[in-house]
């Protein structure tokens, strides 16, 4: 089967528009007895908040990943592989990079911790290393539930994700209808209802349930535009599609129904324009550009966040900086600068990375679990991505060092989540699978 460029040009486009838009986001102040502050610009310029409609690209994340991930465990499945087998080489992929990535910033804010900086600087470093990380133990969960879900797709095609959506406006309902006390307890539910009915979409559109004509994704776009308008404008929720603090509604924790009524319409219009995107990508000079970003596409979503502190250490910490009013117009054209230079020092970084990823990519490649991994090495498999993504939820909500404390229980957390994945029972030592004629190994880390 031959791989569709176009959901590589997916993901790499969601990923460059995530570290823009948080880097846009972003805005030190230097106050006069020389702290860094970063006042939340959605707040200071609430006009802002409309930006987030096209910065909010995660339904292409979701979509892309379920696209992919349908076929990988249909091939694994028809090698011979297992459910656990799969998750496990899948979850590996992820949860590697973001433990070394996590492990490195504890050890930096815990030698902090230690030399008596101030705990209020260490809490707002440690939630900005961490403010991507809600995405993690989503995308993680939706891999582990992949087996299952696409057997629902299977028998149930779209209506798998008509069910889940009208099941994510019940809990959104419910939520708006406490006025957000319910997010907590019913509304953490939406995270895999809404995020998973993108997911399922992927599955239909591999198979060809959507996405065969103009006709479906443009009535995606109309249904999910004239939704998200009525739930904005008449209902009860906010524009901004990122959280935004004070508001007595979010749309992101938990994802809303102006979320999923957003993410739909932004699924149809991937589906609408993908003829024409293919074309483009199918150039060499795009192709190779978007195989690039992919490439390093872990590495860009985990580490965009440390050039800020590098430039603030460089040029705020300094006094060097220049700083017009928050929000005015000169703070704005300093963007384009800022922009820039945060890019510079992200490529220089993620070259420095590059003997990191291989050593990385060496190591998965030797611990991973067996394609046909079972009985107690599959419980650990289980156990390990549970645990692992309790650990990620954490540090998503709470950031590195919340109220500047260490997080002992989160970071063993990780570490025992990790263990567990990456050495079920010694099941990666199970390759004969993989010797006597069993492509399910090879298969299974698609």
């Amino acid at each position: 089967m031959n791989r569709d460029r176009y959901v590589d040009f997916l993901r790499a486009w969601a990923i460059l528009l995530v570290v823009a838009g948080h880097w846009l986001i972003t805005g030190l102040v230097r106050l006069p007895d020389g702290t860094i502050r970063a006042p939340e610009l959605l707040v200071a310029a609430p006009w802002t908040q409309w930006l987030t409609l096209g910065f909010q690209i995660m339904p292409l994340f979701f979509l892309a990943g379920g696209y992919a991930a349908g076929g990988s465990w249909e091939r694994a499945r028809a090698a011979g592989g297992t459910a656990a087998g799969w998750v496990g080489q899948r979850a590996l992929r992820l949860l590697l990079p973001t433990a070394v990535y996590s492990g490195l910033v504890l050890v930096a804010l815990g030698i902090c911790l230690g030399g008596g900086v101030d705990p209020g600087t260490i809490a707002l470093v440690g939630w900005a290393m961490a403010m991507q990380f809600w995405f993690l133990p989503v995308y993680l969960l939706l891999s582990a539930l992949t087996p299952a879900l696409y057997a629902l797709h299977r028998r149930g095609g779209l209506v798998v994700p008509v069910v889940g959506g009208v099941g994510a406006l019940g809990v959104s309902w419910l939520v708006a209808a406490t006025s957000g006390a319910g997010a907590g307890v019913v509304g953490v539910v939406n995270y895999l209802l809404v995020w998973g009915v993108v997911y399922q979409l992927g599955f239909c559109w591999r198979d060809r349930l959507v996405g065969r004509g103009p006709v479906v994704p443009a009535g995606m776009v109309a249904g999910g535009g004239l939704a998200f308008a009525l739930l904005v404008g008449v209902g009860p929720f906010p524009v901004s599609l990122i959280l935004v603090s004070g508001e007595e509604l979010s749309n992101t924790t938990p994802p809303s129904a102006a979320m999923l009524a957003w993410a739909v319409a932004q699924v149809g219009l991937a589906l609408l324009v993908a003829p024409l995107v293919r074309r483009v990508v199918g150039r060499a000079g795009v192709g190779r550009a978007v195989r690039g970003l992919g490439a390093v596409s872990m590495t860009l979503y985990l580490w965009h966040m440390l050039p800020v502190l590098v430039v603030a250490a460089a040029f705020y910490l300094t006094g060097l900086a220049p700083q017009p009013p928050y929000g005015s117009v000169g703070w704005w054209l300093l963007r384009v600068p800022w922009l820039v230079l945060l890019a510079l020092v992200l490529g220089l970084l993620v070259r420095a990375l590059r003997p990191l990823e291989r050593r990385l990519a060496l190591t998965a490649a030797r611990v991973r679990p067996g394609a046909g991994v079972r009985g107690p090495g599959a419980w650990r498999v289980w156990a390990g991505v549970v645990v692992s993504a309790w650990a990620l939820a954490y540090f998503a909500g709470h950031g590195f060092a919340y109220e500047g404390r260490f997080p002992g229980a989160a970071a063993v957390g990780l570490a025992v989540g990790v263990a567990l994945v990456a050495d079920p029972g010694g099941c990666h030592q199970e390759r004969g699978d993989e010797q006597s004629g069993g492509k399910a190994a090879r298969v299974g880390a698609v």
